[in-house]
């Protein structure tokens, strides 16, 4: 088993075809409390599995999404890709119900002391990737970010930088790709999988025509493409998941059942299989998988091992979600 690697375009960032998204060791949304597990997940994914990309922010964990990279992988500093975003002012954190966002603070001066901030944390002299967190099109497009960001570089603080849409997809996001891509941006990261593909054709061509690079985050659309899901599935208050309606989870395993023909031949699983849809797209530069535990990793790592899909699922697949599966859509 051996990882595969891609280029950005016009650049000599290199990344790991699966990347590790820290926010799973970070934070307490995903059920990875355990301190050594998380450790291990991260040295693991290096020394066994030759993941080289690590996609994390200064939000995650209130900056120990940061600090834990130090702690964990920064003896092999020089081996390693790092992807941090800033945006959010992280010295805001009363008042904020769930999950609720932070202000942004998108001043010059509040980019460059967030950048600072996340150097220390990291315990490195540069960020590979700085991606704005969650932005909107007029930040996007303001010439004092970009004059931030751009200084950022001329003093070897920053190599290159990017967006990152979200925190949900919205249709404003397909112009905001399309704003990441043409303002000089080397990076758009999106949501993007099997089942919720409402970003990619904006997010692609707008990639390809201005030569930059995709980062695909919840592949798996939050679990259900994981195969670990049922409907007697419950999830505990602490996972982000319990939120939901129940409507999404079973309307989203109905759509899965229509995916078997990905996995008959059992030379990949459903977790290996969306990934490879997502690799499919040659702007595509990572994919970010939720990481949980050791066999977890194992078997996302070793998905570009399995085989591409063939044109022929690529079709059933788009035809699938053209009828959204075959399943009437309720859930929020």
């Amino acid at each position: 088993m051996s990882m595969k690697y891609r280029t950005f375009p016009n650049t000599d960032l290199k990344v790991s075809e699966v990347g590790f998204g820290v926010w799973t060791v970070s934070t307490t949304w995903w059920g990875v409390t355990d301190a050594d597990l998380r450790r291990r997940l991260l040295r693991s994914a290096v020394e066994e599995h030759g993941i080289t990309f690590f996609d994390t922010a200064n939000t995650y964990g209130d900056g120990y999404g940061e600090t834990i990279l130090r702690e964990v992988l920064g003896d092999v500093r020089d081996q390693i890709t790092i992807g941090t975003k800033f945006g959010y002012d992280i010295s805001v954190n009363q008042d904020r119900p769930g999950h609720g966002e932070r202000p942004h603070d998108w001043s010059a001066a509040g980019i460059q002391s967030a950048c600072e901030a996340s150097l220390e944390r990291l315990g490195t002299d540069r960020i590979d990737l700085y991606q704005m967190h969650n932005c909107r099109i007029d930040a996007i497009r303001s010439d004092e970010v970009m004059t931030a960001l751009e200084k950022l570089r001329e003093a070897g603080k920053v190599r290159y930088f990017g967006t990152a849409l979200g925190p949900a997809i919205n249709e404003r996001q397909s112009e905001e790709a399309r704003s990441s891509a043409s303002c000089g941006f080397e990076s758009v990261q999106i949501i993007y999988n099997l089942l919720e593909q409402m970003l990619g054709d904006a997010s692609f061509e707008a990639a390809a025509e201005h030569g930059a690079g995709v980062l695909v985050r919840v592949p798996h659309s939050s679990g259900l493409l994981e195969g670990n899901l049922t409907l007697d599935t419950e999830f505990d208050e602490s996972d982000h998941r319990s939120h939901r309606k129940r409507e999404w989870l079973v309307e989203g395993l109905a759509k899965v059942d229509h995916l078997g023909f990905l996995t008959a031949d059992g030379q990949r699983t459903i977790a290996q299989a969306a990934l490879q849809f997502i690799l499919n797209e040659p702007t595509v530069m990572s994919t970010l998988p939720n990481i949980y535990n050791e066999a977890q990793l194992a078997e996302l790592a070793g998905a570009p091992d399995t085989p591409r899909l063939s044109e022929a699922e690529l079709t059933q697949v788009a035809e699938l979600y053209a009828v959204n599966f075959g399943v009437p859509q309720t859930a929020a």
